[in-house]
């Protein structure tokens, strides 16, 4: 049977509202899958980015531990080298007071003879020359020539009498002012010299003596295994 016009719009009113629910349904179901697929992907993003976060925080962490250990590292440097400045500045202070000790030496006359005679023994042992001159203070003359014999004795008599030495003193030139005593040995024109004066004396010394004085001051260092 042929359908009226009005039971065609009917069914074209139905036909609109089925298709029109199917694209509602559909729709939904897009936007829930799009709701679905956007959450899961903002999670991995968030995720991502908060193990960056994180990973950028333990880099800045180690940074920041690593920059105090070598602060610290400087600053105990720092503070050694410090410690051993003062420490040598001490030694020095002390080898310049027995620097400064050296003139009571000369004021003893018959003892410091008898320095004299050591010095020039030692200066004859290091030269085993047949003819040395002697150079010391202008005010020092006399008690060389005194010194001298007693010198060349024990040095004769340590060679088994082997050894002889014919022995010059300078009377025209002389030890600077600033030297506390004691005597230069010349040999061959000068082409050999011993100094055995009062500071070279000390010098040799305090640099025999260093090790044995910082024990004394400062104590034994811990890190050092010899202490030859």
């Amino acid at each position: 049977m042929a359908l009226n016009d009005q039971e065609v719009q009917a069914q074209i009113k139905q036909m609109m509202a089925f298709i029109e629910q199917e694209a509602n349904e559909k729709a939904e179901e897009i936007d829930a899958k799009a709701e679905e697929e956007f959450n899961i992907e903002k999670g991995r993003l968030v995720q991502q980015q908060r193990v960056k976060i994180m990973e950028y925080y333990e880099r800045k962490e180690k940074q920041v531990e690593l920059q105090k250990k070598i602060q610290n590292s400087n600053l105990m440097n720092q503070a050694r080298l410090k410690v051993l400045k003062a420490r040598e500045d001490h030694l020095k202070s002390l080898i310049e007071e027995a620097r400064k000790q050296l003139g009571k030496v000369t004021s003893d006359r018959t003892r410091y003879k008898k320095t004299l005679e050591g010095l020039i023994a030692q200066g004859l042992f290091l030269l085993l020359e047949p003819e040395v001159t002697l150079r010391c203070r202008q005010q020092d003359i006399d008690l060389v020539r005194d010194a001298w014999p007693e010198a060349v004795e024990a040095y004769r008599s340590a060679t088994g009498g082997k050894k002889d030495v014919k022995i010059n003193v300078d009377t025209e030139n002389f030890l600077p002012p600033d030297v506390s005593g004691g005597v230069e040995l010349m040999a061959q024109n000068n082409k050999f010299v011993v100094e055995n004066t009062l500071e070279s004396r000390l010098d040799l010394m305090s640099q025999q003596m260093v090790p044995e004085l910082r024990t004394t001051l400062f104590g034994r260092n811990p890190n050092r295994k010899f202490t030859d």
